[in-house]
């Protein structure tokens, strides 16, 4: 994130607005190197933050009025009232920075209006988190140009309510912690009940690796229904088994909680893959801490086995990034993200990046499928004042 992308963007806001904006501030994308769907389940989960951006330019108003522009619509501001947000009223990109606005309002923040001009470059329905990027961008611009004094937690928890309430998609914590709260250099150990944290050193071309991420573009949206029937039937899971949540079903007792949902086929492998999925985070933790980084890599396939087979949100793009990158000589490769689309990453030595670029692009060809977007994924900066 540099001084001309700033630039870049608040002179955009001077050719919107007729003057300087207050400020300039970026929020990442992520990755999830493990723990898929575990977040809303009390879980953890170990993302890390991407270079790619949500940038906005930003100025408060004191009277009532918010308006919106953003450089990847290509309309000209939409201009709203403060006082006349409604949850589920906006079914527009919109929806994500005024939601932000209606919580903090909601959390009892006097927040009087705005102008604001947003550009991204965090690839829109890639499963890479470009909702949440929006979300916390204008989060921590309100936050410094209010003077709220919010951390980067409770930011990230104001704008999941902000996307479950508003916006209607029912997500997890994560996206947001990670955009709020990740450092360069690191993967972020998330515990998301308590929302206790600890930055994993993830350096890997330090190590001769790297992490690659395979857009598949094939879109998904988190607001369709089936997200929303995985969560509930975890829900169901944990009900049934008499716990808070499926965190609360210990990994070495899954078996005699699988024999209670005997009769329910459907959500036994959701339970499945969720108290397997929470053991594979620990696993890499420990793993990265005794610096044998090589070894995430099957944990890594096994997740994307359980997400494939269990929970039921691959598809054939991600499945065929999945097998033709370990085939090719990949150390480890799964889906990341929502599922049912989006992208997959691969960790491969770093001398082996253009062969298994080259399979995974040569076997789309082959099955007819979209070119995919390939990139390395490096663990960046978190949330932050940039102009």
């Amino acid at each position: 994130m540099g001084e001309a992308v700033a630039e870049a963007v608040g002179e955009r806001f001077r050719e919107l607005y007729g003057a300087e904006p207050q400020g300039v501030w970026a929020a990442p994308g992520r990755v999830n190197l493990i723990g898929e769907h575990t977040d809303y389940n009390d879980g953890f989960v170990m993302p890390f933050a991407l270079p790619h951006t949500a940038v906005a330019a930003v100025s408060r108003r004191e009277d009532g009025v918010l308006r919106l522009h953003s450089a990847d619509i290509g309309t000209g501001p939409v201009e709203l009232r403060v006082a006349d947000l409604t949850p589920e009223s906006d079914k527009s990109w919109t929806a994500y920075p005024s939601g932000v606005v209606w919580a903090l309002r909601e959390a009892g923040h006097e927040i009087t209006g705005a102008d604001v001009h947003l550009a991204s470059t965090v690839p829109s329905g890639a499963g890479l988190s470009s909702s949440a990027a929006l979300e916390v961008v204008l989060a921590l611009a309100l936050n410094d140009l209010y003077s709220l004094g919010l951390r980067g937690w409770q930011l990230a928890r104001l704008c999941q309510r902000a996307e479950n309430v508003y916006v209607g998609a029912p997500v997890g914590i994560m996206d947001q912690t990670a955009s709020a709260c990740c450092e360069a250099g690191h993967a972020l150990f998330l515990d998301t009940r308590d929302l206790s944290q600890r930055q994993i050193p993830f350096d890997l071309a330090a190590e001769g690796m790297r992490l690659l991420v395979v857009d598949t573009q094939v879109k998904h949206s988190h607001s369709e229904g089936e997200y929303g029937k995985r969560r509930a039937g975890c829900e169901k899971g944990a009900a049934l088994l008499g716990v808070d949540a499926l965190r609360d079903v210990a990994y070495d007792e899954l078996d005699a909680a699988l024999e209670r949902l005997a009769d329910d086929e459907e959500v036994r492998r959701l339970v499945r893959h969720v108290v397997t999925e929470d053991e594979r985070v620990e696993r890499v933790v420990s793993l990265l801490e005794s610096g044998d980084t090589r070894a995430i890599g099957p944990v890594l396939a096994e997740g994307h086995a359980s997400l494939r087979d269990d929970f039921r949100i691959s598809c054939p793009e991600l499945d065929l990034v999945v097998d033709t990158a370990l085939a090719s000589g990949a150390l480890g490769a799964r889906m990341t993200g929502g599922g049912f689309g989006g992208s997959a990453i691969v960790l491969v030595e770093e001398a082996d990046v253009d062969a298994v670029t080259k399979a995974v692009e040569e076997a789309f060809a082959a099955a007819g499928f979209t070119t995919p977007r390939v990139f390395e994924a490096v663990p960046s900066a978190g949330a932050r004042r940039v102009g």
